[in-house]
């Protein structure tokens, strides 16, 4: 409050008059040179050879060491870590001798008991009137705690790195062992396929298998084996499900198309095996079963005689020599394995020179199609299989491969194709007859 000098100070004005005064008085008190010792921070003036002149006492309370040991007995660096010495006679004095004045920079003093104490110092060169250097003023900042702080996010950065490392670890761990399980699928599958169509005088032969998934096992099979000097059985089938289990099911059914054809290779007879067999293996477990077809190839003069039957598989597509196409209807056949007693679908037809005969599991037709994604189905793949031209077995094969890759991610289940023909004759010229 302010007093007017042309009047008598009102009651109470003295009082806050004396209060001032007395915070004043007790300011001039507090001197610079307690101030200078009390500081929050530590200061310290040495000589141009390091010596320090003088130390405040907050200083030297952080370094533990009394007065009369620090003044005029040690050098700055004397206060120093080795590394901090080090640093200080490679940049911070050349620097400082340059400049003048360094600001800011990290050192770790070394205090009693061997404690390390990093601060951080600005040094300036006092100088005379006429610009000689007299001294070194310097003022130490505590950075304990920054320092913990940047340990802190260290130790957080250290913690993510090893974490962003053991996660790369991991993923390549685990990119290696799926590599190592689509290896050992793939072998298995394999095994579940024949390595190579054999020779049938008389009969071109081809196949296909794609596989939907490395990482799961198909349950697509299909083989052409011999029965005797002078015919040939056949099959074509798709298990339900994927996986081992699926594996053990294809396993169980090759082998027992293949040995019950050596007995009696009527083909209902041979699925009317199968299907037995499936069902007393899988009857008080887990149910499975498959679809299939079984047929029987029988060369004759000039063209092959096809006698086959199927147990609720899609019927068999014929190409014809003059370009058309036809399915062989197997109407009415049951899913293999699923009833004790099941009626299997026979049918009959004969392969003349230029003629194909396709099977093929429903991942063909199941594909998925066009924006509205809908099933391509047997229409279409009769189509397509009579825009063909009708070239035998591989051409068509090759053909059905370009569809399914075309499919693209439509193509979601495993598809197996055999085709088996009879080759066209070979056109002959007139400089075949004259030789």
């Amino acid at each position: 409050m302010m007093c007017r000098t042309d009047q008598a100070p009102e009651p109470g004005d003295e009082y806050e008059v004396d209060a001032t005064d007395a915070m004043f008085t007790s300011l001039l008190e507090d001197s610079a040179e307690e101030l200078y010792e009390q500081a929050p921070c530590g200061y310290l003036s040495t000589l141009m050879d390091g010596t320090i002149a003088k130390a405040n006492a907050t200083l030297l309370e952080w370094l533990g060491l009394e007065r009369s040991r620090v003044v005029g007995r040690m050098r700055f660096t004397d206060l120093l870590t080795v590394g901090g010495r080090l640093y200080h006679e490679t940049h911070f004095a050349p620097l400082l001798r340059m400049t003048g004045e360094v600001s800011g920079i990290a050192l770790d003093l070394k205090a009693a008991g061997k404690q390390r104490i990093p601060v951080l110092v600005t040094s300036k060169v006092k100088t005379s009137q006429d610009g000689e250097p007299l001294l070194i003023r310097t003022t130490v900042f505590d950075a304990r705690d920054r320092r913990a702080y940047e340990q802190e996010l260290l130790r957080g950065r250290q913690a993510a790195e090893e974490a962003a490392r053991q996660a790369k670890a991991a993923r390549e761990q685990a990119e290696a062992d799926r590599e190592r399980l689509q290896e050992a699928l793939a072998a298995l599958q394999q095994s579940l396929l024949p390595s190579q169509l054999p020779a049938v005088p008389g009969l071109e032969a081809s196949s296909y298998y794609h596989t939907a998934s490395p990482d799961l096992l198909g349950g697509d099979f299909y083989d052409l084996f011999p029965l005797d000097a002078d015919r040939w059985g056949f099959f074509l089938g798709d298990v339900c499900g994927k996986g081992p289990q699926a594996a053990a099911v294809t396993s169980l059914t090759r082998y027992t198309l293949r040995a019950t054809a050596l007995h009696d290779a009527d083909p209902v007879t041979v699925l009317t095996t199968l299907n037995t067999v499936l069902h007393e293996r899988y009857a008080s477990g887990d149910t499975r079963y498959c679809t299939a077809i079984f047929g029987v190839l029988e060369p004759a003069d000039g063209h092959i005689s096809v006698h086959l039957a199927s147990g609720g598989h899609p019927s068999a597509l014929v190409q014809r020599a003059d370009g058309s196409a036809h399915y062989l209807p197997t109407p009415g056949g049951l899913l293999i394995g699923v009833l004790p007693d099941a009626p299997f679908a026979a049918a009959r037809t004969r392969l003349l020179p230029g003629d194909t005969l396709l099977l093929y599991t429903d991942g063909l037709t199941e594909a998925r199609t066009g924006p509205d994604r809908e099933l391509y189905g047997d229409d279409a793949l009769q189509t397509f299989t009579s825009a063909q031209p009708p070239a035998g077995p591989q051409a068509l094969i090759t053909a059905l491969t370009g569809l399914l890759a075309s499919f693209g991610d439509g193509l979601d289940d495993d598809t197996a194709l055999l085709a088996l023909g009879v080759p066209a004759p070979t056109p002959t010229t007139v400089s075949d007859n004259l030789a």
